[in-house]
């Protein structure tokens, strides 16, 4: 099936696990917290890509330094 514009691709659980690199039950948990919205098919769970796109983009942390660790702050 090939994209159309316009219109809003829906991913599995395992696709979102997949691309986040996580695993299924970290979307689950994503997903029960409404840290992550999607649609519920039946007993199915599907997250439009746009929603994913934006998690990915707004919920970005930046890693302490291996140099900044075991500093005193003066």
């Amino acid at each position: 099936m090939a994209d159309q514009p316009g219109r809003t691709r829906y991913l599995t659980v395992l696709e979102v696990a997949d691309v986040m690199r996580v695993s299924k039950m970290t979307v689950y948990r994503l997903l029960h917290a409404g840290e992550l919205p999607a649609v519920r098919v039946g007993r199915s769970f599907r997250v439009p890509q746009d929603a994913l796109d934006h998690y990915l983009a707004t919920n970005v942390t930046v890693a302490e330094q291996p140099e900044d660790r075991g500093r005193l702050s003066s």
